[in-house]
This record gives structure tokens, sequence and C-alpha cells, in this order.
């Protein structure tokens, strides 16, 4: 598989994306795309692949479908790369092909071989770099973090290029994608704010609850509820990702359950879209949608105004 060097990591908010309808899967074809991207690596061909093959999808939905599956990719496969024989193997391949191809992309090509995301590879080389370098001494968690996030710290130029090649290249991992993924969740945030101000619905945001002493709130909880689909709402969660079962089963046990709890049920918003079938804890309390509700219906006023 070739590698495209491409000018940034695959991703995209999808919030001024207003052409394009977020759109909810059922399990079955979630199912068809999981066993489809087994074979892909987060490069921007496969992205074009994924379109190619599911053109009824958003590229956005894609991307956090892709994303989703091949960290859980990664984590099967992480023993095994983190084995110490392995990553002294990889870190020689790379010294060895360094001397003789500088200007290729190494990691990117090591990591396609391996099928390891190619952040990844680059931490674990890096690493040995700095153990071999201070062979007394291993290389602090800080030292690390900051040369990945900035490449040029490097001491050697050459591994310092290829770091940033690999840190540009991946979408799923790595610190640049961890800024971007942070900034996305922000954003729809934001977007959920906007929404509820347009429509004249008083609301606390998490930091307005942080500030009165709440410690694990959801993102919004309104100060008058609202019913959506017939179901009261009392607090609104905001995902800028895919619904799937592994990830909205997470939330449940570590978010969800507990805000129903503290402040009675409440709505999910996967921007992205999620599979269907999730959408089945209505009596329980927590009702899923792919965007912001348009059948909002005020308890005091009737439905709400100024509604898109």
């Amino acid at each position: 598989m070739s590698i495209c060097l491409c000018p940034g990591p695959l991703i995209d908010s999808g919030v001024k994306d207003k052409s394009v309808k977020r759109m909810q899967i059922c399990r079955a074809e979630y199912r068809v795309i999981g066993r489809f991207v087994e074979q892909l690596r987060p490069t921007r061909q496969c992205m074009k692949t994924l379109q190619t093959q599911f053109p009824h999808l958003p590229p956005s939905t894609l991307l956090s479908i892709f994303s989703q599956e091949y960290q859980k990719r990664m984590k099967r496969s992480m023993a095994r790369h983190h084995a110490p024989d392995v990553i002294k193997e990889y870190y020689q391949r790379y010294r060895s092909e360094a001397k003789t191809r500088p200007a290729a992309p190494l990691l990117l090509e090591l990591a396609n071989q391996v099928d390891l995301s190619p952040a990844l590879l680059a931490r674990l080389i890096v690493e040995c770099f700095l153990e071999e370098r201070q062979a007394s001494v291993g290389a602090s968690r800080h030292v690390l973090n900051n040369m990945l996030r900035e490449p040029y710290l490097i001491p050697d130029l050459l591994l310092a290029k290829h770091v940033e090649q690999c840190t540009v290249n991946d979408c799923c991992y790595g610190p640049l994608v961890d800024c971007i993924k942070h900034a996305i969740g922000l954003e729809h945030e934001d977007l959920l704010r906007d929404k509820l101000r347009e429509t004249h619905l008083s609301f606390l945001d998490e930091n307005q609850l942080r500030a009165k002493g709440y410690d694990k709130t959801p993102d919004i909880i309104l100060e008058v509820p609202i019913a959506v689909d017939g179901h009261i709402v009392h607090w609104i969660e905001s995902k800028a990702s895919f619904g799937d079962d592994h990830s909205h089963h997470t939330y449940l046990n570590e978010q969800f359950w507990s805000y129903c709890n503290r402040f009675g049920p409440g709505l999910v918003i996967y921007w992205y879209g999620f599979v269907s079938e999730l959408d089945c804890q209505r009596d329980r309390g927590i009702l899923l949608r792919d965007g912001f509700p348009l059948d909002i219906v005020t308890l005091c006023q009737g439905p709400a105004r100024g509604r898109v």
C-alpha cells in the first residue's frame, strides 16, 4: 500500500457540513463496515476507499467509525507490539534503513508493514532512541511527550523528520489528533449551546455547574425540562463521535446512568450518528439523537420558538 504524505491529519469536524444529514445505521450494517475497515490503514487513501464503498454515509461519520474500529484493533495487538524483543527489532530495522534510504518515509512504511499506528510506532522508536542516548537513566514521560508534540526537540534531525511524518499522517493517534479531537468536542458543545439559545431554552453548562460545586455533570442541565418525542429531558450530553456498541455501553456505565440517577432522564446527541438499536433505553431515561432535536416542546409554553 502506498503511503500519502498528506499535509494534515484526516479529521473534519463536520459542523459546517449542513448539506449532509447525520444518519443512524443498523447494527448489521455497522458490522459490515467494521469488517471492511479491518483491511485498511490510517491513510488518506483509506478514507477515499470508505467513501466509495459507503457513499450514503457522511465522510465525518465514516472517519469516526474508522477511528473507533482502528483503536480497537490497536488495543487487541498492543501486547504483541510492546514485547521488548519486538520493540528492539523495530528500532534496529529503522536504524538500518535510515542509513541507506534516509529520504524515504521509513517509519510510515514500517508502521504499515507491521500494522501499527504510525504515531504509536514513533513513540516506541523515540523511546528507544532516548534510552540509547541515556543508557543509565530512563527517558522521562515528560521529555518523551514533549518530543512527540514538538519533534524538532529530538536531537537527531532525521528521526525528527520521520516522527513528524507519523504525527501528521496518523488520523487516529498522536498529539495532533488529540488536540484536534478536543477542539472538535468543544466546537460541538458550542453548537449545542447556540441551538439552545436559538430556541430560548434556559440552561446551565458544564462550567457553570462546576462553579456551583458539581463534580461530574452532563454538558447541559436544563433549568426548565423539555419534552422530545414525548420523553422528558432534564439534561443533554454532546458526543462529537459515532455511537457504536462499545463506546455507548462504556458511556452508559461511566456517565449516563449516573446522570439519570442524579438529574433525571436526559438526551444524548451523537453528532456523527449511532447504531439505531442502541436507542432502546428511553423508558429508563436515556434518549438518543444524531442532531439537535427539532420537535422540542417546553413544559410551560408548548413548542419551542426559533425551531430550525
